[in-house]
């Protein structure tokens, strides 16, 4: 009797391991869901990361989706899946924004700075940590959270020449950089 109620137990503990394993996402679906993820790659922020920083962003948004959803087909079976990924992908460049400030060289690339005249050329990798600080700090005071901040970004015409604004004033206060106002025809770069 002993024997049969092991090995009845050994075969359900058995079962029960492989059903768990079966219902976990393997490389081949988290392959898929990285090809999927590299759809994003003409998003803001998204399009200015080298091919490493992409694959590292990438296995943080199929970790996150991984997490939430255990079982593969649960999630590729969502009728929204696409909008249900969009709001993975935002999410984990609002985390990386809120973890490091200085992630808003992805927004703003200082190249681009540099040909808007926002800041001068040749400028070591300090001095640019220390605007995108001041920029975030800027940022934050005037948006609040960073979701709003993208929020206004993509959708709010005149966040452009806020930005441009708190961008020249880093500028001014950090490096006594810039003009004293800004140009209202200088096109903030969104895309």
């Amino acid at each position: 009797m002993k024997k049969s109620l092991l090995f009845f137990l050994a075969l359900g503990v058995g079962a029960l391991v492989g059903c768990t394993h079966h219902n976990g996402w393997s490389d081949k679906e988290r392959k898929a869901l990285r090809d999927d993820i590299g759809n994003y790659r003409d998003m803001l922020y998204v399009e200015d990361l080298e091919n490493v920083e992409f694959e590292e962003f990438s296995g943080d948004v199929i970790e996150a989706v991984e997490i939430d959803y255990p079982t593969y087909t649960v999630f590729y079976e969502l009728p929204a899946r696409g909008d249900t990924l969009d709001v993975y992908v935002v999410e984990t460049i609002v985390e990386r924004l809120d973890t490091d400030p200085h992630n808003l060289r992805h927004i703003f690339p200082y190249s681009w700075l540099v040909t808007q005249g926002i800041l001068p050329a040749g400028m070591d990798v300090q001095a640019q940590r220390a605007f995108y600080d001041c920029l975030s700090q800027k940022v934050k005071r005037h948006y609040h959270t960073t979701h709003r901040f993208l929020y206004a970004l993509m959708n709010d015409p005149m966040a452009g020449y806020a930005i441009l604004q708190m961008q020249s004033d880093c500028a001014s206060e950090l490096f006594d950089w810039g003009a004293t106002e800004v140009d209202e025809s200088v096109e903030v770069s969104t895309n």
